[in-house]
């Protein structure tokens, strides 16, 4: 693990041809929940059935059987998994300042449920395919075109949560 910033493009491409399932979920002009949940949706191409509330995206992040299954990733890895180990889903959020600063309650709320995601892959065991999700600034790439430095892998600015959501 890395704490310094880093071009959020060539870790994706890294991430894929070391076998991860890449999803960016960009939250540029998100401001509300429901615009949030449709992000989420598409960029995670969840099922219609995962309705738009908190519980039900935890509940489809644990599941994640419609996303590509990762390439090497243990059994059990969603739909046909059974590979060998290592590997799993990279999830990246770019543009999340915007709505971490409108709607900080339900940043919080977010931000918790990708951490609950990530510990309940992380808990299956060795062998098995991990969630990663990091944080990445709006303008990451351009930012990586002109030097400056994007942030994918920098550690949030968000404050860990001690609140349950309801």
């Amino acid at each position: 693990m890395s704490l310094d910033p880093q071009p959020l493009a060539p870790a994706l491409e890294a991430a894929e041809a070391a076998g991860w399932t890449t999803v960016r979920l960009d939250l540029d002009g998100v401001r509300g929940k429901a615009e949030l949940m449709r992000r989420c949706g598409g960029a995670l191409r969840l099922p219609e059935w995962v309705g738009g509330n908190w519980d039900a995206l935890a509940d489809a992040l644990r599941d994640l059987s419609w996303l590509p299954v990762p390439r090497g990733a243990g059994a059990g890895a969603g739909a046909g998994g059974g590979g060998d180990g290592d590997g799993g889903w990279l999830v990246a959020v770019t543009s999340w300042r915007g709505y971490a600063a409108a709607r900080p309650g339900e940043w919080e709320t977010l931000v918790e449920v990708l951490e609950e995601a990530v510990d309940f892959w992380r808990g299956r065991g060795p062998g098995g395919p991990e969630l990663v999700v990091v944080l990445a600034d709006a303008d990451a790439d351009a930012d990586a075109d002109a030097g400056s430095g994007p942030v994918a892998g920098a550690p949030p600015r968000t404050p860990r949560l001690k609140r349950r959501r309801g």
